[in-house]
Parts: C-alpha cells; sequence; structure tokens
C-alpha cells in the first residue's frame, strides 16, 4: 500500500487497489463462468442496480466527514446503536460462511498439480481448511503490521498478476482460433428471463460485487477524502468489472460448462491454457501465485470485520469476554471465537452431497447476510439526506434528494432479487435435493442472524444492571 510515512495518508491509486484487492478476486470466476456468455447481461444488470449504487451511496456518505466513516457510523447516525450493531454483526458473520469457501479454493489449487481427486475430497477440504484458518488465525494474532505486509505482498504476487495472465491467455486463444465453448450470439447474449436458472446466477455475481463500503473506515488516513474517495470508487467500478468479466469469460471459453470445477476451475483453466501452448512447466508456478493471492485475500477479512465486532463489544452490545485484546492490540478473544465458529460452519462440506453443492450453499449464504446490511444501509443513506447537512466539497449524487431515492431504489431493488433467488438451489449442482438445500439454507440464516437477539437483551440487562453497580460504589466510597 503506498503510504506517505510523514502524513500517513493514503494515495487514490493506493486505495484503488485497497478497494480492489478487498472485492476483486480470481476465486469467483468459476462460479460465474458457469453461465456462459449470458454473465456479460447479468454483470451489467449488476452493476446498475447494485455495484454502482452501492459505490454512489459509499462515496457521498463517506464525504460527510473527514473524522468517522463506515457502515456502523452511518447505520448508527440514521438509526440508532441497535440497528448499527445488527449492520456490524451481519457484516461479521457473513464471513464466517464465506471464509470456508475461499479457503477450500486453497485446498483444491494445493492439490490440483498432484491429486486433483483431492480436490473432491470432503474430509481432505476439510483438514485443510481447518488447519489453514487456524495458522492464519495465529497470524492475525501475532499484529496488524506483520498481517499487513504480507497481505499486500500476497494481492499483487497473487491477485493482480495471475487475472491479468489468464485474460491475456483467453485473448491469444481467440485470437489463434481455438475451439470455444461460448458464443457470443444475440440468443446467448441475452438470456431468455423467465428461467429461474439465468436469475440464480445474481448469487454468483453479487458475490463478487461485496465491499465497496470496506474501505471508508480509512477515512482519516487519505488526503483530501471529499474528492479521493469518490474518484477511488468510480476507477474501482471500472477495473472490478473488466477484470471479473473478462476473466469468467476465460474460463467459460476453455472449459464445457459440465467440467467446470467451483473449486479448482481457475487452475483447470490455466492447466488448459498452458497445455495448449506446450507450456505446462509454469503451472506449479501460478499454483503457488493462486495460493499466495487467497491467503493474502482471507488474512484481510479475518482481521477487518473482526476489528468492526470489537467496536461493537467495546459498546457493551457483547459480554466484555469479547472487548479482550492482546499485547499487540488484536482482539484475540474475537479472533479465537471466529476461528471456532468457521470450523463449525466447515461441517457444511460433510453435511451436502457435493463439494460444489457445500461451496455454493455457503457462497448464497454469505451473499444473503451481506444483502441484509446493504439494505440497512440504503435506507440509511436516504434517511441522512434529510438529516445531515451537505459539508463544503463534499461528493453529492446527482439529483439531490431524488438522485438519492433513485439511486438507493435501484439498490433496494438488486438487494431484494438477489435475497429471493438465493433460496432457489442450482439445478446444475447437486445439493441433495430442493427440500436439504432449503432446510439447510434457511437454518443457516436464521442460526447466523438470531444471536443478534441474544445481545440485545444482554445489553439491556447490561443497562439496567449498571446505575444499580454505580450506586453500590457510591456506598461503598462514603
Amino acid at each position: 500500500m503506498n503510504i506517505n510515512k510523514n502524513t500517513l495518508q493514503i494515495s487514490t491509486f493506493a486505495l484503488v487497489m485497497l478497494i480492489t484487492g478487498a472485492i476483486d478476486s480470481i476465486r469467483n470466476l468459476p462460479a460465474m463462468a458457469l453461465f456462459g456468455s449470458s454473465l456479460i447481461f447479468f454483470f451489467i444488470f449488476s452493476a446498475i442496480v447494485f455495484l454502482i449504487p452501492a459505490a454512489l451511496v459509499s462515496a457521498e456518505l463517506s464525504s460527510h466527514s473527514t473524522e468517522k466513516s463506515g457502515v456502523f457510523h452511518w447505520i448508527h447516525l440514521a438509526f440508532g446503536k441497535k440497528i448499527g450493531f445488527l449492520a456490524i454483526w451481519l457484516q461479521w458473520i457473513n464471513t464466517i460462511a464465506w471464509l470456508p469457501t475461499v479457503l477450500s479454493f486453497v485446498a483444491g489449487t494445493a492439490t490440483y498439480f498432484l491429486r486433483p481427486d483431492l480436490a473432491q475430497n470432503k474430509y481432505y477440504l476439510v483438514s485443510v481448511v481447518l488447519l489453514t484458518f487456524w495458522f492464519l488465525t495465529w497470524l492475525n494474532l501475532k499484529g496488524l503490521h506483520f498481517s499487513a505486509r504480507f497481505s499486500s505482498f500476497c494481492a499483487v504476487i497473487g491477485m493482480i498478476i495471475p487475472m491479468i495472465l489468464i485474460v491475456m491467455l483467453a485473448g491469444a486463444w481467440f485470437i489463434l482460433g481455438n475451439p470455444s465453448q461460448i458464443h457470443f450470439t444475440k440468443v446467448d447474449l441475452l438470456p431468455s428471463l423467465s428461467h429461474t436458472d439465468n436469475w440464480i446466477s445474481l448469487t454468483a455475481i453479487m458475490t463478487a460485487f461485496l465491499g465497496m463500503e470496506l474501505a471508508t473506515v480509512h477515512v482519516k488516513e487519505v488526503r483530501n477524502p471529499q474528492k479521493t474517495f469518490p474518484k477511488a470508487l468510480f476507477l474501482s467500478v471500472l477495473l472490478i468489472l473488466s477484470t471479473i468479466i473478462l476473466g469468467s469469460l476465460a474460463i467459460a471459453m476453455v472449459l464445457p460448462n459440465n467440467q467446470i470445477n467451483l473449486v479448482n476451475g481457475v487452475i483447470q483453466a490455466f492447466t488448459n491454457f498452458f497445455e495448449k501452448y506446450h507450456i505446462s512447466w509454469i503451472i506449479p508456478v501460478i499454483t503457488v501465485m493462486l495460493l499466495l493471492g487467497s491467503l493474502g485475500q482471507i488474512i484481510s477479512w479475518v482481521i477487518s470485520p473482526a476489528k468492526g465486532l470489537l467496536h461493537a463489544a467495546e459498546l457493551g452490545f457483547l459480554p466484555s469476554f469479547f472487548a479482550k485484546k492482546n499485547d499487540k492490540g488484536m482482539p484475540s478473544h474475537i479472533l479465537l471465537t471466529q476461528a471456532s465458529l468457521v470450523s463449525i460452519v466447515c461441517l457444511a462440506f460433510l453435511l451436502m452431497p457435493s463439494v460444489n453443492g457445500s461451496y455454493w450453499l455457503l457462497t448464497a449464504l454469505s451473499t444473503q447476510l451481506y444483502m441484509l446490511m446493504y439494505v440497512l444501509m440504503f435506507l440509511a443513506a436516504i434517511c441522512l439526506k434529510y438529516k445531515l447537512k451537505k459539508q463544503p466539497n463534499s461528493f453529492t449524487i446527482p439529483g439531490g434528494k431524488a438522485g438519492m431515492w433513485g439511486t438507493c431504489l435501484l439498490g433496494l431493488i438488486g438487494c431484494a432479487i438477489t435475497i429471493a433467488v438465493g433460496f432457489i438451489p442450482p439445478s446444475g449442482i447437486n445439493v441433495g435435493g430442493w427440500m436439504h438445500y432449503e432446510i439447510m439454507f434457511s437454518g443457516g440464516l436464521v442460526g447466523m442472524i438470531f444471536p443478534v437477539v441474544f445481545f440485545y437483551w444482554y445489553q439491556n440487562k447490561a443497562l439496567k444492571i449498571s446505575p444499580l453497580k454505580h450506586n453500590e460504589v457510591e456506598v461503598v466510597v462514603a
């Protein structure tokens, strides 16, 4: 990250890299490649009803303040601390479902070169996921400085370079006239919207767009944030859209639809390209790069939502046990609890009939939880449009209040569609039948949201008790 050590300010370029590094991921490409050339339509549709509204809202809200920013701050200002806590919880708990999917990508990629069949072995995947995540948790406990340097190195080596490489390989594949598994006719580019499977693709695509608002917590480290954030968000949207669309098409071009594996589809595609061009010797190199990229992304997501939850613990929404920090200043008890919950969620790989089914279930579950948070964010943005005064040099969505309403309504429509289709199991993936999927999916949603009710009760009880404790202290002192 390009940070001036004297002023501790993040440049526009560094901010763009921070945003795209948190959102853009080569791991998401196989899930989106399943939908062939029609993914172009759904990417554009998703950008209009979600990515662009999320970026515009984040840009306006973050430009109102140079001191505090982020989802908790915005929703707290709009609806109070309790709803703000719900937003933080949704932002944190979705990672509990999401992290096992990234770790399974690591496990599948690591074994692809030696034993590709292990990528479909549930017990192997669960073992590697658990060992890797507990190791990364230990790394984060060592301090933010160490993990941040490791994460920055991994982002360049394991995400940016492989993403550019796979797009270039696909371009050469197309120019040289090699057979393509997809076509770009009008029928293929404009899918029938009456087919539910086409709408289900939104789950995979929306997953690739989550996290646009995360970088706004760095508002104090950015020079002239009122101008820098909107510019960085605009450039990030262009970079994310171009790399993900081209990368997904690259995989769809070389792999038949029924052979795309959600866990190791990326290395599958690279292998096909390298064998065609007679440079198979490079496969182990790209494998190591992909592993580094995934590990770097995981480290960032392990600590960032945990620090947000630490803030909630310090405000009294969680027992004081969760506010504990180690000598490195890291939220040690939250990190250890998080690792324990991820270990439990990994059991989904054993409860679903296929690895692809488990991967899809956890991806859909994570997306739904995050979408609920975005619903709160868009509603808060409308509310704050009337509450907050316009700041000098702040970015404003064109059209004033009408522009904000239109932007947020588009975002809410995108969220509503994604939430609705999340309950529909994909027909091309073995999820154990409709009833099995609904029970696992609905049960997962309830189980991950319900603890909020307990924490509300805990805070109310603590507030009632605290005056009594205060009186007791006064009596003893007297």
